[in-house]
């Protein structure tokens, strides 16, 4: 198994299941509704929707600088409002989330170690490579879904420990 498969698939398990902390990020949401996703029990903080998108607005932010884009991410995209709360709506941001998830591990799982320890397109500090920027969406996921469980629990939702 190469470094890049590796990561893909520490990847693949903060993301679907297997992961060594617990509940990984899709297991959290399986019993989410569009009422659940959209509720602010913290005045504060982002609904579980706003986190969902932004999930997926940097697994395509990586993807884009994997093809050697410079992407800087605008505030109104960073964590998107929900403007339309329909159920509709809730599963296309789940489905939105899940693509673009799966077209990142596997890119990185094809990605050759070789270049792991290059410069991402558009980023001065030094340690800022390919296998920092991989293992740092990594931990981006596990964060946002430690605040998903807790938004969860304060929702009073089953599965939230």
């Amino acid at each position: 198994m190469t470094e890049s498969e590796r990561i893909a698939d520490q990847l693949r398990r903060a993301f679907a299941g297997e992961a060594w902390h617990g509940d990984a990020l899709l297991r959290l949401l399986r019993d989410v509704n569009t009422k659940a996703a959209a509720k602010r029990p913290i005045k504060s903080a982002h609904s579980i929707w706003e986190l969902v998108m932004h999930i997926a607005v940097w697994d395509e932010a990586v993807l884009r600088r994997m093809r050697g884009e410079i992407v800087r991410v605008p505030a109104q995209k960073n964590f998107p409002r929900v403007k339309d709360a329909s159920e509709a709506a809730w599963r296309e941001a789940l489905a939105y989330m899940k693509r673009t998830h799966t077209e990142l591990v596997k890119a990185v799982a094809a990605f050759p170690d070789s270049r792991l320890h290059e410069q991402v397109a558009g980023k001065s500090q030094k340690h800022h490579n390919f296998y920092y920027m991989f293992q740092g969406v990594a931990q981006h996921e596990l964060y946002h879904a430690g605040q998903i469980a807790l938004l969860k629990k304060a929702q009073g939702l089953a599965g939230s420990r």
